[in-house]
């Protein structure tokens, strides 16, 4: 480290630790990386694997209380596609509330920091839990769809400031693997919701109000845990220009120790960024100043894609749904609960292997390599409809192990894999909005998804999957074509890599305009003889 470049930082206290040497981080830096992520998730990406799986088990208790209350005050009932319609806009208000909690994101935490952020974002989940609670009292379902919404907006926040504080907190070696356990802790959240929602817990008609509420309790965890834990060191240093906080922070998660190649690297990105003018910090990007960027087009068409991809592959709509989608599959209704808590147990245990992966395989192989499984799966599922839907013995136990194969290939590299990039692809000022330009995209996906799975169930029945063929055959290909592979790599060499896509971009499209000004030179040639030839 050059130490003319960190001359304010006072020497008898902060500096003294970045000189001194050792890339392991101890046993007491792990352990509080771990707590760090640990409490942070557990009130975050958590919250959004929880809150989307318990809807699926009182699927019928609540339609059955808006029919209920909408006799009790108009004298009649609704019709069935009337409730439906209803139970629809209950389960895209969560879709509606995770695109503005992803719009907010990007100003929270710059405002506030990252910590901040995700500990303000739990009174959305406690006015919601309250609302839920007091709905059967103030004999309201209306109160269900807010509640919903504003669990949407936590969980809009938390997926993306969540793997933006954990990117920035995390060493270069372990950066892959502590930023994917916010897909680990998702896939945990949907599957401890599973359990929860069963029949003999929280899954009894008297009971889906406490059910829906219950994400309070992870909330408060994270309100009494997370604030003992540090700040991003990188948020510290380049957005509030504090090096002596910075340090304090890493030396915190680093075990006593501030590696100098790391403390470097943010320098780096520090200068690259252009954090520190005169004291004062930099400002963020907006959305806007990304898209006319052309030096970040490339980056942001890759995110813009991974995001939209992870949501319009029809995953997530299978949890919302899944009621529906065994039904068709033929298993009874009365073993569909079970059944539904192997497809969370798939997606955990995909995620814990892909975490395990990560850092070998890379993130390009384990982004195009799911997607191409999904690919695969969703031709034999269709294919075993079909032939479902024509007698043949056994093919509803193999449509369930399409499903469960479906989820486990998300699992394995979507899942995890989209929401790192951002992180790992865009500097410190560009970040947030990154984050918000993909949170919103993924929000906007989901809840067309959402509003339109049902139809399509019912439009094209035993190809139902085909849509989302479509869409994961597309992202394989053009996610293989232009994503680097980032694993191990810094920001810096990162950068430069898109730089040299971006130049190979451009000597491409030069040619052609050439080509196209030629042409209207000729043809400008043409009609100048032409115009001549008339006056003569």
């Amino acid at each position: 480290v050059r130490l003319q470049n960190c001359s304010d930082i006072n020497q008898s206290t902060a500096w003294t630790h970045v000189t001194q040497s050792g890339r392991s981080m101890g046993r007491r830096g792990v352990g509080t990386l771990a707590l760090t992520v640990f409490f942070a998730a557990i009130g975050g990406t958590f919250q959004y694997g929880y809150n989307i799986s318990i809807i699926n088990a009182p699927t019928s208790y609540i339609q059955n209380f808006i029919n209920d209350t909408y006799m009790e005050r108009w004298g009649t009932g609704l019709d069935i596609p009337q409730v439906t319609l209803l139970w629809t806009f209950i389960v895209s208000a969560f879709s509606l509330g995770g695109l503005l909690g992803a719009l907010l994101a990007g100003p929270m935490a710059v405002r506030f920091g990252r910590k901040v952020s995700l500990l303000l974002n739990n009174s959305f989940l406690l006015v919601g839990a309250v609302l839920v609670l007091t709905c059967k009292l103030a004999k309201s379902f209306e109160m269900i769809i807010l509640a919903r919404f504003l669990v949407g907006i936590n969980s809009g926040v938390s997926m993306n400031i969540q793997p933006m504080y954990f990117g920035e907190s995390a060493p270069k070696h372990l950066r892959g693997a502590v930023a994917f356990s916010s897909a680990v802790f998702t896939a945990f959240g949907i599957f401890f919701g599973q359990v929860v929602g069963l029949t003999e817990l929280l899954g009894s008609e008297p009971l889906w109000p406490y059910l829906l509420a219950s994400n309070a309790l992870p909330a408060l965890i994270q309100l009494v845990t997370l604030p003992w834990f540090p700040e991003s060191p990188r948020y510290l240093l380049i957005d509030r220009g504090d090096k002596e906080a910075c340090v304090q922070a890493l030396g915190r998660l680093r075990g006593g120790k501030v590696p100098p190649l790391e403390m470097e690297e943010m320098l780096q990105e520090q200068q690259m960024s252009a954090a520190l003018k005169s004291g004062s910090s930099a400002p963020s990007k907006t959305p806007w100043s990304l898209f006319k960027d052309p030096n970040l087009r490339l980056q942001l068409r890759m995110v813009m894609t991974a995001s939209s991809a992870m949501m319009l592959c029809g995953n997530d709509s299978i949890y919302f749904y899944a009621y529906y989608i065994f039904l068709e599959a033929g298993i009874p209704p009365e073993k569909i609960q079970y059944i539904t808590i192997g497809t969370g147990a798939s997606e955990f245990t995909a995620s814990l292997l892909s975490n395990v992966l990560i850092e070998r395989v890379g993130r390009r192989y384990l982004l195009v390599g799911g997607y191409s499984l999904m690919v695969c799966w969703t031709i034999v599922f269709t294919v075993a409809l079909t032939l479902q839907s024509q007698g043949v013995a056994g093919m509803p136990y193999l449509s369930m192990a399409c499903v469960f194969a479906y989820i486990l290939s998300f699992g394995l590299g979507p899942a995890g894999v989209t929401g790192i990039l951002p992180a790992e692809i865009f500097d410190q000022t560009a970040r947030p909005a990154a984050y918000m330009v993909a949170g919103s995209l993924m929000w906007i996906s989901l809840f067309l998804v959402g509003m339109l799975f049902p139809f399509i169930v019912n439009g094209l029945g035993n190809y139902c999957f085909l849509p989302f063929l479509v869409v994961c055959l597309v992202s394989a290909v053009v996610l293989g074509r232009t994503m680097p592979e980032t694993k191990g790599k810094t920001l810096a060499e990162i950068t430069a890599e898109f730089d040299r896509k971006n130049e190979r971009a451009l000597q491409v499209e030069e040619p052609e305009q050439y080509q196209l000004g030629k042409a209207s030179s000729l043809a400008t040639m043409e009609d100048n003889s032409e115009s001549n030839h008339k006056t003569v």
